[in-house]
């Protein structure tokens, strides 16, 4: 096995041992989370990543979502594609949102690497079984430009780190955090990275997984959180992927998608000039979309909540990250735990 394959991985299996925003006090919303809370609580969802640090200036990856076990060119999702802020490189999403579907795996990463990540999940979708008169596919890939911690033109993430992520993506327990697509990001000029949380709605369940990397002013359940000193950036991104198992169409998913950019605010973001901001989702229904606009309504109430989560989630199972001459630090859980107790 070459050097690069096995080194990403090792790091895809390593693990960041830390407390969700729950265990710090803060639990936003009113609805039940599911049993993990996390977006694998829909069931046959499936979570991977590959994570790259080499080096003093390689901090970067890719994370995937995988919607179901199976051949989604064959099995595709219903889904859709909101654009809270458009300055972002979202590729494929005209035709989510022409068709209704959704026909790949959920590729996230950093900037300058989606148009190697989409082509290595062409790559993969093109070489299953049942795919070999395939003419025409539509990866589906979001970025956040993690180019403070990471040499974003060295575009380390290919098809090597693509396929990592895929064999290793599993259901149950996500890794949260500096992993994956994750790796470099930095949100409110704290440690960013990839982060999950979950709400039960009636017999539904909406899950959320966010890659964290934009800016504003921090409010923790509504609790302003200042800047670090060294973190005065307040632009970014971030790309945030919905999955529910309820019987919906597009049009509704698109609405959900929506509901994301009303969780992010939640967290005090003010949605700069320079930040991409996307909501995707999808639902793992298989049959006929049965649900009325009036049912909708728990849902979109448990995406807001379970974006505003996540996004907290994805700091504090962060840690201190230093590269390409630059440290980021990680929400202070004491202060935090200090802050709830309160």
């Amino acid at each position: 096995m070459p050097l690069r394959a096995a080194l990403v991985l090792i790091l895809v299996s390593s693990a960041v041992v830390a407390e969700r925003i729950r265990d710090l006090g803060c639990v936003p919303g009113s609805l039940p989370p599911g049993p993990l809370n996390a977006i694998t609580d829909v069931a046959g969802v499936r979570v991977g990543h590959a994570t790259l640090v080499r080096g003093d200036t390689i901090r970067t990856g890719v994370t995937v979502i995988l919607p179901h076990s199976g051949n989604l060119f064959r099995e595709k999702v219903r889904g859709a594609v909101f654009v809270g802020n458009g300055f972002g490189k979202l590729a494929g999403s005209t035709q989510v949102n022409e068709l209704g579907t959704i026909e790949s795996p959920i590729a996230l990463t950093s900037t300058l690497n989606v148009f190697r990540v989409a082509d290595a999940l062409l790559d993969y979708m093109l070489d299953l079984k049942g795919n070999e008169d395939v003419r025409s596919l539509n990866p589906l890939v979001g970025e956040t430009n993690d180019g403070a911690l990471n040499d974003i033109r060295s575009r380390s993430v290919g098809r090597e780190e693509v396929f990592a992520a895929i064999a290793n993506a599993k259901p149950g327990p996500v890794e949260e955090g500096a992993v994956g697509a994750g790796t470099g990001t930095i949100a409110f000029g704290w440690k960013g990275g990839i982060g999950t949380a979950s709400r039960k709605v009636a017999q539904w369940t909406v899950g959320v997984l966010v890659q964290s990397n934009f800016g504003g002013d921090l409010r923790i359940c509504g609790q302003p959180f200042p800047r670090p000193q060294s973190g005065a950036t307040r632009g970014g991104s971030i790309i945030m992927v919905v999955a529910t198992d309820a019987p919906v169409d597009a049009r509704q998913l698109q609405r959900l998608a929506a509901r994301t950019i009303w969780g992010m605010a939640r967290t005090g973001s003010n949605g700069s000039n320079g930040s991409g901001d996307y909501g995707i989702a999808f639902t793992t229904h298989r049959d006929p979309p049965t649900m009325t606009n009036d049912e909708v309504s728990g849902l979109l109430q448990g995406v807001v909540e379970s974006t505003e989560e996540a996004i907290y989630n994805s700091m504090t199972q962060a840690k201190t990250t230093t590269a390409n001459g630059r440290t980021v630090e990680a929400l202070p859980a004491d202060r935090l735990r200090a802050a709830f107790r309160k």
